[in-house]
């Protein structure tokens, strides 16, 4: 049963990635056949085709590597001018490029090319496709946090710790002649839902603990809801010690070095975990936050990328927050679906994966930097900054930027990405990130 669990967590996340990639090409699709591009193809991955189906002008098919997709448009750069053989590598990748966008451009449809749309026109094609990304994140994120909810620590009680332990003790366990813990002495039992403690109603868990904490050797007077009755409980927090801690979680700490403590009341309460519905534009609050992560994960790229292969020559611990392959994330996928954990949690973590990867599309296509989403956008506007200065300047038109003139970069790029992608999916295969060491 594990092994089949642990294969559905897989083909889960495989038909979500699919899913993604098609609905960012047709992200592009949609808005270049609006504004009467010629699209020849769309292709769900890369490698060799295992299905298609021409409907109309375009051919639509799937390809055996889910790494990506693509559409074909016609004209993406300019026809290129007649010229003789190219002479040294780059000219002749320039070259081949030129002759492959050239094919692209079919007789009787010279007017129906991407490069002579308008610069906000193509913009809007080139974005369709990582804003479908990022719609897609903030869908799956919104259903999470408003449709199902977000953990939270509950007011009904789950367990109750047995006695106090003393202030610096190595002690793990109560002992006979331990004093009780309050909330047991008290007589609240697991399953009881707290309604009020001295006097003061509580909606969460997080008031309750408040009030508690602020309460050390003072009496409350506690009201509980115990199987539809109301019972009232009289509860006395224990004196503890707790580290300061600042905004972000850090200690804080003295001019010597050692963590502050203060006096807080203990009761010795744990409470259930509840899914909470949260306002509707919490979504977009939660793709915004990883957004702002995977950004910044970007710009510490190489260094991360430099520590994961130092991982696969060491076999040292792999970053959980690092990047991973289509590999690791079908495998984590998997450890997921297939842990004793009820189905809603384990839901709740494979659907917020695929928001993360969805936002993590997002931002990556937006590098602007070719073949990238974002290159091209660059290309678009920087013709545009040009057509302004023109006008500006009192001179004609300028020519079309012609894009294949960055063809060597653009290899270049491509050569990155696949070194990138081929250390990933070597480290998750041999050194693969453990969430649940």
């Amino acid at each position: 049963m594990e092994i089949l669990l642990y294969l559905g967590g897989i083909v889960f996340m495989l038909i979500g990635l699919g899913l993604s990639i098609g609905l960012h090409e047709v992200g592009h699709l949609v808005p270049a056949k609006l504004f009467g591009v010629r699209v020849g193809q769309y292709m769900i991955g890369f490698g060799p085709r295992l299905w298609s189906k021409r409907i109309g002008e375009t051919e639509y098919g799937v390809k055996m590597l889910p790494l990506g997709g693509f559409i074909s448009m016609s004209g993406m750069y300019p026809p290129s001018a007649q010229s003789g053989p190219a002479k040294g590598v780059f000219r002749s990748l320039v070259q081949d490029a030129r002759s492959a966008n050239d094919e692209t451009i079919a007789e009787g449809a010279e007017d129906r090319v991407f490069y002579r749309l308008p610069v906000w026109k193509r913009v809007v094609v080139m974005l369709g496709g990582p804003v479908m990304n990022l719609v897609l994140g903030i869908l799956i994120f919104t259903v999470l946090a408003s449709g199902i909810g977000i953990q939270q620590a509950s007011t009904t009680v789950a367990g109750l710790s047995e006695c106090v332990l003393p202030a610096g003790t190595e002690k793990t366990r109560c002992e006979p002649g331990d004093p009780a813990a309050p909330a047991a002495a008290a007589g609240i039992e697991p399953g009881d839902v707290l309604l009020s403690l001295g006097g003061e109603p509580v909606r969460s868990f997080a008031e309750a603990s408040a009030i508690i904490q602020a309460s050390p050797d003072r009496a409350l007077d506690v009201v509980v809801d115990r199987d539809g009755r109301t019972v009232d409980l009289t509860l006395t927090p224990a004196r503890a010690q707790r580290g300061e801690v600042d905004a972000a979680g850090r200690p804080v700490l003295d001019a010597g070095g050692a963590q502050v403590m203060r006096t807080v009341g203990f009761a010795g309460i744990t409470s259930q975990l509840e899914y909470v519905h949260q306002p509707i534009g919490t979504g977009t609050e939660l793709a915004m936050q990883q957004t702002g992560a995977v950004a910044a994960m970007i710009v510490t790229l190489p260094q991360k990328l430099w520590d994961i292969g130092v991982s696969v020559v060491t076999g040292g611990e792999r970053d959980p927050n690092g990047p991973l392959s289509v590999v690791g994330v079908g495998r984590i996928a998997g450890e997921v679906a297939a842990t004793d954990a009820p189905v809603l949690n384990r839901l709740v973590v494979l659907l917020n994966l695929l928001a993360a990867l969805n936002i993590a599309l997002f931002v990556f296509n937006m590098i602007p930097l070719l073949p990238l989403d974002g290159g091209h956008i660059v290309v678009a506007l920087w013709e545009g900054i040009k057509r302004i200065w023109s006008r500006l300047t009192g001179r004609g038109a300028p020519k079309p930027v012609d894009a294949t003139r960055l063809v060597p970069l653009t290899v270049v790029v491509a050569v990155v990405l696949i070194g990138m992608g081929g250390l990933l999916l070597v480290a998750d295969l041999v050194n693969p990130v453990d969430l649940f060491g």
